[in-house]
C-alpha cells in the first residue's frame, strides 16, 4: 500500500524522537544528522511535537562562533502513558513519562479460575485506581493493553485467546465503559508490543530489517521494517511457530501437523526431555524449564540431547526465516529464551549454516534480549505513545496557519 503524507511524516516524527529519547539532551541539527532529514523537516517536527507537550526545550549550547543552538528533551514532567501486560496469572501495570521511564509500576496476581473478561477487567480497573492515586494531577494520555492470543486492533476486540477460551471478546469497549478515564485505549497481543518496544527502546532502534523472536509456551516472530511494526493484511503477521516443517508430524494446537511450535515450543521441549528419560517431577512448566536447564548445566545426557534435539527443529525454522526475510537482526526473546537460552542459541547458530542460505546468513545477526525491563508493558505504552503522535497532523496544521 502506497505511503501517504501523514505516514511519511509519522514516521519521521517516530525517527525524530526515538533518537531524541535515545540521546537527550540534544540539538536540532544533531537530529537531522542522525535521521538523514533536513534540518527544515526536523525543526517543524519539533515545533508540533513542542506543542503536543511531548518535548521541549532545555538550555542551549555554543555552537561554534554561530547563535547557540537550542537543546531538546522530551518533556518528562508532562502527562504519562500506561502500559499493561496482561497474562494468565498476573496484570503488571507500568506508568511511563514522555521519555518511556517508569515512574510507576504496580503488579496484580490472578488465579488461573478468574480468566473471564469481567474479572481480567477488574484487575486492571484495580491496578490502574493505584497507579493514578500516586500520579497526583499528572494526565495519563494514553493506555496500551496486552493481550494474549489474537487481536483486532482496529476494532479493540480479542479475538481468539486460546487459554481462556475467549471469541471476539470486545475488550476495548468493555474496558472502556469500566475505567473512569477519557484517553484513547490500544490494544494489541504480546508478539507485536515486545517488537514496538524494541524498536523504541531496545535492539530494534535504528534498525532497517529486524525480527523478534519469541520462544514461549507458544513461539512467533515480530517483524519491523524501516522503523515500522509489520502486521500483514490482518494483523496475522509473525505467526512463525505455525510454519510447517514436517507435514507429518505431531499435532499443533493450531489443529495443523508439524509446525515449528510443535517441536520448540515448552511443552514439546518437556516432552522431548522425556523421551530421553529427564525426570523434571510433578511441577509447573516454567519449574521444569528451569530443571532441564539445570540438568543441561550439570551435563546430564537426557538434558544435552534435549537441547541437541530441539535446536536442530530450531535452526530449521531460523533458517526458514531468515531466508525468507532476509533481515539484519534477529532477536531472541521470550521466557523460554530466558531460562533455556544460553544452551539453545549457541547450538542453534552452529546449526543455521546447515539450513539458510549463505548470503542472508552473512547479513544476519542474532542476538538474545538483554533488557531486564518489562519489553510487553513498554511496547503497550509505546503504542499509546505512537497513537498520541497521530495528534501531529491536527497539530502541525494549527501551527502553521
Amino acid at each position: 500500500m502506497k505511503s501517504t503524507s501523514r505516514d511519511i511524516r509519522l514516521r519521521n516524527c517516530f525517527a525524530v524522537l526515538r533518537h531524541l529519547i535515545a540521546d537527550a539532551p540534544t540539538s536540532r541539527q544533531i537530529l537531522a544528522r542522525a535521521t538523514d532529514l533536513s534540518v527544515a523537516t526536523v525543526s517543524n517536527l519539533v515545533t508540533d511535537l513542542i506543542e503536543l507537550g511531548v518535548v521541549m526545550e532545555v538550555g542551549r549550547e555554543d555552537s561554534g562562533g554561530g547563535r547557540p543552538r537550542a537543546l531538546l528533551a522530551p518533556n518528562v514532567g508532562g502527562g504519562v502513558m500506561i502500559g499493561v501486560d496482561v497474562a494468565e496469572t498476573y496484570v503488571h501495570l507500568e506508568a511511563y513519562d514522555l521519555a518511556l521511564t517508569v515512574v510507576d509500576r504496580v503488579e496484580e496476581r490472578m488465579e488461573i479460575s478468574e480468566n473471564s473478561p469481567e474479572q481480567v477487567i477488574g484487575h486492571i480497573a484495580s491496578a490502574l485506581d493505584r497507579v493514578r492515586e500516586r500520579l497526583g494531577d499528572r494526565a495519563v494520555l494514553g493506555l496500551g493493553v496486552s493481550l494474549p492470543g489474537q487481536v483486532d486492533v482496529t476494532w479493540g476486540v480479542s479475538g481468539f485467546a486460546p487459554n481462556w477460551n475467549w471469541h471476539d471478546v470486545p475488550f476495548r469497549q468493555m474496558l472502556a465503559d469500566r475505567l473512569d478515564l477519557d484517553v484513547p485505549i490500544y490494544l494489541d497481543n504480546p508478539l507485536k508490543t515486545i517488537t514496538v518496544g524494541e524498536l523504541w527502546f531496545g535492539d530494534g532502534r535504528g534498525v532497517e530489517r529486524f525480527a523478534v523472536l519469541i520462544l514461549g509456551t507458544g513461539v512467533g516472530a515480530g517483524l519491523a521494517f524501516s522503523g515500522e511494526l509489520y502486521r500483514g493484511a490482518t494483523n496475522s503477521a509473525g505467526e512463525w511457530g505455525h510454519t510447517t516443517i514436517n507435514p507429518a508430524g505431531p499435532q499443533c494446537r493450531c489443529g495443523a501437523k508439524g509446525c515449528i511450535e510443535a517441536y520448540v515450543g515448552a511443552p514439546a521441549i518437556l516432552w522431548q526431555w522425556a523421551q530421553f528419560d529427564g525426570r523434571a517431577g510433578a511441577v509447573s512448566q516454567t519449574e521444569a524449564m528451569a530443571a532441564l536447564a539445570a540438568a543441561w548445566r550439570a551435563g546430564e545426557p537426557a538434558a544435552v540431547r534435549t537441547v541437541e534435539t530441539v535446536a536442530e527443529y530450531l535452526a530449521a525454522g531460523v533458517s526458514n526465516l531468515v531466508n525468507l526475510v532476509n533481515p539484519d537482526l534477529v532477536v531472541f526473546d521470550g521466557w523460554v529464551t530466558g531460562v533455556l537460552g544460553d544452551a539453545l542459541i549457541p547450538e542453534v547458530e552452529r546449526r543455521l549454516p546447515a539450513h539458510a542460505m549463505e548470503a542472508p546468513l552473512k547479513a544476519v545477526r542474532l542476538k538474545r534480549n538483554q533488557q531486564e525491563r518489562n519489553m510487553v508493558s513498554l511496547g503497550a505504552a509505546a503504542l499509546a505513545l505512537e497513537g498520541h503522535l497521530s495528534r501531529l497532523n491536527t497539530v502541525g496544521s494549527r501551527t502553521r496557519r
